[in-house]
């Protein structure tokens, strides 16, 4: 084909995360739909040891990619849509990670290589919200970042920072359960001072405080109930300790009630009977801070981000393009 032809058609560029990527497959399920797309060749880009693949993504754009595949885990997929935020480049997640939870919410299959692919040469565009963190450091310096499930502070975080790199890999997100586990048993509740859309500053004693913007977690548990990727607001969970048996309350409210109950109209009404809300406090937000007296780990998108003094959450709306297939189940 002349070159003048090739550079008026469409092309797609796949940022992938070499070290989690199945290569062979991926090239070979791209290959397909390109051709059959009739698009220019593909562009592949691979991620950098010190860049997630925020980097290689805009060179992705600058290059002229009408789509961006990311192929890897959630902090990749987190690391393309900060470069592709605001452009209405379209993103096609292809799930090969430890949590994969974007997808999870999506309803984009876990297994399949080929249906994700597709989506990025076939699907159709959907608006997403991002969520947008700006961490404080002990120096006083901040920096800026996107998030597309979650960013936390307390339990949570401190388990992704103690999470150990070969149990990780042997295990997946199961390890972060056993990291969860010993830093429960041994860590003091967090102490913080909160404030929602700029009103007067709180002071609460938490587990975990995280920042939402889609809500169901690995195993099918539905941390966030309410959270949706496009309704141009944040869902902030607080995990509080009220008691010897905090964590026993906290499972039956997330496990049974938002994983069993909430399924049906009887059982709904049970947890309106109930109405425990004193040990998981739900809240939503356009903007939401939190500061703590000493510095504490700070995840985004389960990834670790170094320790931070305050951080501050606020919604981008409809500000990512996602390729989705109409036949996802998507669970937001």
């Amino acid at each position: 084909m002349p070159a003048d032809t090739l550079r008026q058609l469409p092309s797609a560029a796949v940022v992938y995360q070499p070290f989690k990527t199945d290569l062979t497959a991926l090239r070979s399920a791209v290959t397909v739909q390109e051709r059959t797309a009739g698009w220019a060749p593909t562009r592949w880009y691979e991620t950098e040891e010190a860049d997630a693949g925020t980097a290689a993504a805009r060179r992705a754009i600058a290059e002229g990619a009408g789509v961006v595949i990311a192929s890897g885990g959630d902090g990749t997929v987190r690391a393309v849509a900060e470069a592709l935020r605001g452009t209405g480049i379209p993103l096609a997640i292809v799930p090969q990670g430890t949590g994969n939870l974007l997808a999870r919410n999506l309803g984009i299959p876990l297994n399949r290589i080929e249906d994700p692919v597709r989506a990025a040469f076939y699907g159709s565009n959907r608006s997403i919200d991002l969520g947008v963190l700006t961490i404080v450091r002990e120096d006083e310096s901040e920096s800026e970042h996107v998030f597309l499930v979650l960013a936390g502070m307390g339990l949570d975080a401190r388990a992704i920072s103690a999470t150990r790199a070969t149990l990780k890999k042997r295990l997946g997100w199961l390890a972060y359960v056993d990291a969860g586990v010993r830093t429960m048993l041994k860590d003091d509740p967090l102490q913080i001072h909160y404030s929602v859309d700029g009103s007067p500053v709180k002071a609460l004693s938490v587990y975990t405080v995280m920042i939402g913007n889609c809500g169901l977690m690995p195993g099918g548990v539905l941390l966030i109930p309410d959270a949706k990727v496009d309704d141009g607001k944040l869902d902030v969970v607080a995990l509080r300790p009220l008691g010897p048996f905090s964590w026993l309350r906290i499972w039956n409210k997330i496990g049974w009630e938002n994983g069993v109950l909430r399924k049906t109209k009887a059982g709904r009404r049970i947890i309106d009977l109930v109405n425990d809300s004193r040990s998981v406090n739900y809240v939503r937000a356009t903007r939401y801070a939190l500061s703590v007296p000493r510095p504490e780990p700070i995840q985004l998108d389960g990834d670790d981000f170094g320790l931070a003094l305050a951080a501050s959450g606020r919604v981008d709306p409809g500000a990512l393009t996602v390729r989705v297939l109409p036949e996802w189940d998507a669970r937001v």
